[in-house]
């Protein structure tokens, strides 16, 4: 420490540990370089140089979000490697939605006092986000607080900005009545819902290192699941079937996001238990004493992502999908409303529901 920043240090900001976080996540970060980025870690903004030599009117997406309530998990479970893919997920999972390829990542991390070791876990999260959604981590912004936050604890926010040509932006208008909804297989309960899930979990005493009820994985290992990235096997079908309409399912569960996706006069009829449902998904029905309806307000209830296809190639779409190791179903139909629907999503339970 150099007299210059003694007496911010006292004042609690720790200039040193700054600069040796820089240091310890350089080549991190470096490993997600694509051929866009021409500038390394470290500048006042990140260059990006775009490419559009094969699209005709290209059109930048971006998109914002954090983590939520999931943090106090990890705080909570001492977990810290995982929450930085839910970081990227959120919104990359978001501009895929409209067809986009996701072309960087900014990361905002704040704290009230550094730790680097805690900070670089974080960070190898948001790294591997970055590689399985196939952009750079451009750039990024850590903020020591002192007072702001509560010893040990830190905050997450993320920024994606993506590209798509015009003509093959993806945005619902061109799903009809007869077209199949397909859903992709969610790793659990994502990033949503988590003032609930800790409520319940507090409320039956689970720890982090109990195993979970009703499964061999741990309570830590099942509730900071990563959120699972779409991107790769999105794209790769996008390249082979034509997708009319896609929806992320984040807050808001069924009933808030297909809606997001659907033209008016039409809606998407679900049929449940159609998909594998993860057993913590029960297991928080039970817990909160809620219906199936409460869940799929809240919840992705084991569907991450959802594409809209011609019904003549939903079931290739399923075949496909699961070749890339991905689980899909068949879940629903988009049917013409009538005048005693009231809302875009009809869910038909069976009677034991």
């Amino acid at each position: 420490m150099t007299d210059r920043s003694k007496a911010y240090t006292e004042a609690g900001v720790d200039i040193g540990a700054g600069n040796a976080f820089v240091s310890r996540i350089k080549s991190m970060v470096a490993s997600t370089f694509t051929g866009g980025v021409i500038t390394d870690i470290g500048g006042f903004g990140g260059l990006f140089k775009l490419d559009t030599s094969a699209m005709e009117e290209p059109v930048l997406v971006a998109s914002t979000d954090g983590v939520g309530t999931k943090l106090k998990l990890a705080f909570e479970y001492d977990v810290h490697d995982t929450i930085g893919i839910d970081l990227v997920a959120m919104s990359v999972n978001d501009i895929l939605v409209q067809g986009a390829k996701p072309l960087f990542f900014l990361d905002y991390f704040a704290t009230g006092k550094l730790d680097v070791e805690r900070a670089a876990k974080v960070l190898e999260g948001v790294v591997e986000g970055c590689k399985q959604a196939e952009c750079a981590l451009l750039g990024g912004e850590t903020a020591e607080m002192p007072d702001f936050y509560a010893p040990g604890e830190y905050d997450l926010s993320g920024f994606c900005v993506g590209v798509v040509d015009n003509a093959r932006i993806v945005d619902g208008s061109a799903v009809r009545p007869g077209d199949k909804l397909v859903g992709l297989a969610s790793s659990g309960v994502h990033s949503n819902g988590y003032s609930l899930v800790r409520k319940l979990a507090a409320a039956a005493g689970l720890k982090g290192s109990d195993t979970f009820p009703g499964q061999e994985a741990t309570v830590a290992e099942t509730l900071l699941a990563p959120t699972k990235i779409y991107v790769a096997t999105v794209r790769a079908l996008m390249r082979e079937i034509e997708v009319r309409g896609m929806c992320h399912v984040t807050g808001g569960g069924f009933y808030d996001n297909i809606p997001r996706v659907l033209p008016r006069g039409v809606a998407a009829h679900i049929d449940f238990g159609s998909w594998g449902m993860p057993p913590v998904f029960p297991w928080l029905r039970e817990a909160g004493n809620m219906t199936w309806p409460e869940m799929l307000q809240i919840f992705n209830c084991g569907i991450g992502y959802i594409l809209i296809v011609p019904e003549d190639a939903a079931l290739d779409v399923v075949s496909r999908a699961e070749g890339m190791q991905e689980r899909a179903w068949v879940i629903g139909t988009v049917e013409r409303m009538t005048k005693d629907d009231t809302e875009q999503v009809v869910v038909h339970f069976p009677e034991t529901c």
